[in-house]
């Protein structure tokens, strides 16, 4: 006669709570809660998604269908009242998990909860600056993902070759010498790759619509060559005379320092994170290097920072002409809008001529 392997297990405490979580863990209420929860999930997953992209591809949306008077104005309804819309599905949502919480399971369920929306406030967050630095120009993405390539090759080399030193107990094999060597490197591949990068204006160009056409645009002054003469002290022999600096390739000095400084971080806290669970690698689909989200790791903190720097100290302005144009059209009428050119026309003439 078969007999239960579960009743050879000693009468210990952990004993009886593995036995008493495996039967919860197969009962008709957690496969049902797990079901449901699954199916929230994918609604709060929506939710978010539509909140984030829909905040930074709206007004280019807008831009995409100008010439299309009716679908211009339906894309302008959609977009003013997308935050209401985000909001009522984000509460339709909450709503539902209150109703599906189920006696004896209300800590499970709570910690479900949690832990969905914690993972949608990192994974979207992050992404949406990603997406956020390719519209400003593809330059803004290309560049600092780069860096964090090169930091980490460079890391590898000189910790193989002159690593001695311990860098940190969270990671073993990362040294002082490879942390070093990167940064130096990786500073100095930050002023020459933008320099090469900066000279191509698809790569620079920002994309104001959802088109897919080859990009045209004034770059702007910061990726304009500025020329600098060589001091008189370089010897003769020495081909130039002057350098050719573009203005961008000092703002990548600080992208670099990021990269190689604060970037590393990142690594550190995913390796602590891997460690805590007792894993080697977030996944295998890279032989020898884990999985694409093992590649990401330094990648979401500096395209958060790269953001923000474009913002803070390259976006000249916050609102353009072409952002004002189109909240004039989406929501004045006719009659307002002639009567705001009206106004317009008299404050022109009158700042021009004086006052009559």
């Amino acid at each position: 006669m078969h007999k239960d392997s579960t009743s050879s297990l000693p009468a210990t405490p952990t004993a009886r709570l593995r036995r008493r979580r495996g039967s919860s863990e197969n009962s008709p209420d957690m496969s049902k809660a797990n079901g449901n929860h699954l199916l929230l999930n994918w609604h709060f997953f929506f939710t978010a998604m539509l909140f984030v992209y829909g905040r930074i591809l709206s007004q280019r949306l807008v831009n995409t269908v100008t010439s299309d008077k009716y679908l211009y104005q339906l894309v302008g309804r959609l977009v003013k009242y997308h935050m209401v819309t985000c909001y009522f599905l984000y509460i339709a949502g909450f709503m539902w998990f209150i109703l599906s919480l189920k006696k004896k399971m209300y800590k499970y369920q709570f910690g479900q909860y949690a832990w969905t929306h914690m993972i949608l406030i990192v994974v979207f967050t992050q992404s949406s600056f990603t997406v956020a630095n390719i519209f400003e120009g593809i330059f803004w993405f290309l560049l600092p993902a780069s860096l964090i390539v090169i930091n980490d090759i460079a890391a590898y080399i000189f910790g193989f070759f002159f690593g001695k030193t311990p860098l940190i107990k969270l990671s073993p094999k990362k040294t002082w010498e490879g942390f070093i060597g990167a940064s130096v490197t990786t500073i100095i591949s930050a002023f020459v790759l933008a320099n090469v990068l900066g000279k191509s204006q698809w790569l620079t160009c920002p994309r104001k619509d959802l088109l897919t056409g080859w990009l045209h645009c004034d770059p702007g002054p910061l990726f304009k060559p500025e020329y600098f003469a060589l001091p008189s002290w370089f010897p003769a022999w020495f081909p130039w005379k002057e350098i050719e600096v573009l203005p961008v390739q000092w703002h990548a000095l600080w992208l670099g320092l990021f990269a190689s400084i604060i970037a590393p971080f990142g690594g550190f806290f995913a390796s602590g994170f891997k460690r805590a669970f007792k894993i080697k690698d977030f996944g295998d689909s890279i032989p020898g290097h884990g999985g694409m989200t093992d590649r990401m790791d330094c990648q979401m903190v500096m395209a958060v920072f790269a953001y923000i720097y474009h913002q803070s100290f390259i976006t000249p302005q916050s609102v353009s002409v072409e952002m004002i144009l189109d909240q004039i059209l989406m929501n004045l009428s006719f009659e307002e809008q002639r009567a705001l050119y009206t106004k317009l026309a008299q404050i022109i003439q009158e700042s021009q001529f004086g006052r009559p």
